[in-house]
């Protein structure tokens, strides 16, 4: 049986397998024309914090970015751990953590891709108080709002001046209120902005900010947003089997991701909010990969919204079994889904 995208990167210890905007002009981004890609997974996976990187966890390396590149994605989406960068609250980064990250910043300016930068942490961090095993939400005692605000202080100051380089804020906060994580969110862009760094932020909303619950859990709130350089989108995901989890690569139907969009669609029209759609993924079969055509041709001809998208998952450790790999074999074959995907990437910017 093949693992989960979030089990998968829960899990302990893994071997490595071979890995081989906008349609109008929006003058406050560091970006042109459509973004598309891929999230390059592997920096967020392992249970064991803060963990070993090449043991627990990984880094995607140069010939990942390359694999990318050459599909066409101009866009990458990197998911790492906050409490690896930052072990201790209110701290210093972790200078191989940075190191690993500074290497991608790098590698996707050299390739002419837009990478963005994603706590993976839904919400949430352990702390070094109890050996990093426990969780505590952000807004907690033990893990105040401060310490995010610190944290991506410490991320903006540092990557201010790459202008390729986009803030995702969090991934799929969970278990916390959308009235909480829409402060929460406020406070941050504020403190990004207090840096100076004018880069394009992507804000999440609660219940792993799927589009199909956007009513339901309460994330009109996040009408609310205010960033002091008016240059965010919101970030949405979506994935395609019967509980909309992505946990097979299974889909409903063909034209299930379109119809699961229109609600939040409407929603971000009418707030003329722009919106990112930052997960999806679909598996081989043929109404699956007509499933994944559907979703993003739905964001594709809504450009008055839509500013882009990112793919679940390629990276180097995914196994081969995985439904939703959109990495090479170790064979070198390349899914049926990256080459549906690249077939996008033709399209005008």
């Amino acid at each position: 049986m093949s693992l989960s995208r979030r089990s998968f990167m829960k899990s302990a210890a893994v071997l490595p397998l071979t890995a081989c905007m906008f349609s109008e002009t929006w003058s406050r981004t560091q970006v042109a024309g459509m973004l598309r890609g891929v999230s390059l997974a592997g920096a967020e996976f392992g249970q064991l914090v803060p963990g070993q990187h090449g043991r627990d966890y990984i880094y995607p390396g140069a010939s990942d970015f390359k694999f990318c590149a050459a599909q066409g994605f101009n866009v990458v989406r990197l998911p790492f751990k906050w409490e690896r960068l930052q072990p201790d609250l209110n701290g210093s980064f972790d200078t191989d953590e940075w190191t690993h990250i500074a290497a991608a910043i790098t590698t996707a300016s050299k390739l002419g891709m837009s990478l963005i930068i994603d706590p993976h942490n839904y919400a949430r961090r352990r702390i070094r108080n109890n050996d990093f095993t426990e969780d505590y939400m952000i807004g907690s005692q033990a893990v105040p709002v401060s310490a995010f605000t610190d944290f991506w202080k410490n991320l903006a100051g540092r990557c201010k001046d790459e202008r390729h380089v986009i803030f995702g804020i969090m991934n799929e906060p969970a278990d916390i209120g959308a009235v909480d994580w829409l402060a929460i969110a406020n406070a941050t862009l504020a403190a990004i902005r207090e840096t100076g760094a004018t880069n394009l932020v992507l804000v999440p909303g609660v219940a792993y900010t799927g589009a199909h619950s956007w009513y339901r859990a309460g994330n009109t709130v996040m009408g609310g947003i205010r960033d002091p350089a008016d240059n965010f989108a919101i970030e949405v995901h979506q994935y395609l089997d019967d509980d909309s989890s992505g946990t097979t690569g299974d889909t409903v139907s063909e034209t299930i991701g379109s119809e699961r969009l229109q609600a939040f669609q409407t929603w971000a029209r009418e707030k003329k909010f722009k919106a990112f759609l930052g997960e999806f993924g679909a598996g081989p079969e043929p109404q699956n990969l007509k499933a994944l055509e559907n979703i993003v041709r739905e964001v594709e001809n809504n450009r008055d919204i839509w500013i882009g998208w990112t793919a679940w998952a390629a990276g180097p450790w995914w196994p081969d079994s995985d439904p939703l790999r959109l990495s090479a074999d170790s064979k070198g074959q390349i899914p049926p889904q990256t080459k549906r995907l690249a077939g996008f990437t033709r399209l005008a910017p």
